[in-house]
């Protein structure tokens, strides 16, 4: 079966053979249908799937649990702090409605005076501090300052399970080039990225990557997406105390035989990333995934080396600022 790249020139068509050498990938999970995926890039560039689910109540298809785990840390220390000040206004407008004759200790003066004072008692409760200058009386405020207490409990448990969960979940921290380039490598051509290690302490070993590539090929007269495993240069490494450049020959067993920049837009080219490694810190394994679109295969351009060696001849400078350069050839 002859699979091709389509072109459609207003009343005249075009077509461009793909290497049938190439090795087809059939288990990226993935659908193969292109009328399903003309939404844009299969993985996004910080490895998540660029997908939205739909006819199933909200409720049942957010995991809060991995959403906090998953937050930036600004973002998740403002849901913590708003979290405690909500539950403590709620709590307030409690004891502000059963009325200050249920609490003793309250000053004498306005509302708001009175509202500040059961705010600060609210908290006091929350935490089980409980200073003492300000008490309930009121079986009615002695029932809520004591449920108040159990979910003070309740609620910090869940926020330090939180906060273990996110000191302790083994992340790669790897940080990739923007774009994979189209280089010339040996006697011929590669496609290649990069990327490092940004923490001091955090070196990987055992590391596998895999690369694949999605495009968009005419067989029997239908659109469809295909899918490729790329050969590489190097798929592992013991150790990546530096960097790595992925390099993907471009010769007769590739699928990228041949390509110009325009077949790489025509075809809907995405190349999809996966990398997986030991990391002596979590003492586990860690992966992640990213992915280059044909807008970010950049042609006839290659990295500049991004390491020297120190002024004193005793180290090796790693420069990360230089992760995104690159010159034209």
């Amino acid at each position: 079966m002859q699979v091709y790249i389509y072109y459609q020139y207003n009343a005249m068509s075009l077509y461009k053979r793909i290497n049938p050498f190439s090795r087809q990938n059939n288990d990226t999970g993935f659908s193969t249908n292109a009328s399903d995926l003309t939404g844009g890039r299969f993985i996004n560039k910080d490895g998540s799937y660029n997908l939205v689910k739909e006819g199933m109540p909200f409720w049942k298809r957010i995991s809060i649990f991995h959403n906090m785990l998953n937050l930036p840390q600004w973002k998740f220390m403002s849901v913590i702090l708003l979290f405690y000040v909500a539950i403590n206004l709620i709590f307030t407008f409690i004891y502000f409605f059963i009325g200050s004759s249920e609490i003793e200790g309250l000053p004498n003066g306005n509302d708001w005076q009175i509202f500040k004072e059961l705010f600060y008692f609210s908290t006091e409760t929350f935490t089980t501090v409980g200073y003492g200058r300000v008490n309930p009386v009121g079986d009615a405020a002695n029932l809520v300052s004591g449920i108040e207490s159990l979910t003070g409990l309740l609620s910090l448990a869940i926020a330090t399970g939180l906060i273990y969960g996110r000191f302790s979940k083994p992340r790669s921290y790897l940080v990739f080039s923007d774009h994979a380039l189209v280089s010339p490598y040996k006697e011929m051509t590669g496609l290649m990225f990069r990327f490092a290690a940004f923490k001091d302490k955090h070196s990987l070993t055992d590391l596998e990557v895999r690369v694949n590539i999605g495009m968009q090929v005419s067989e029997n007269e239908k659109p469809i997406y295909k899918y490729f495993s790329l050969d590489l240069e190097r798929s592992r490494v013991e150790s990546m105390p530096m960097s790595w450049t992925v390099v993907h020959p471009i010769n007769e067993t590739s699928p990228f035989y041949g390509f110009t920049e325009e077949d790489m837009k025509t075809a809907d080219v995405e190349l999809y990333v996966m990398l997986r490694g030991f990391d002596e810190v979590f003492s586990n394994y860690v992966q992640q995934r990213t992915s280059y679109t044909f807008r970010e295969i950049l042609f006839k351009r290659k990295f500049v080396p991004m390491f020297r060696e120190s002024d004193d001849g005793k180290k090796t400078i790693l420069e990360l600022h230089k992760l995104n350069i690159h010159k034209e050839v």
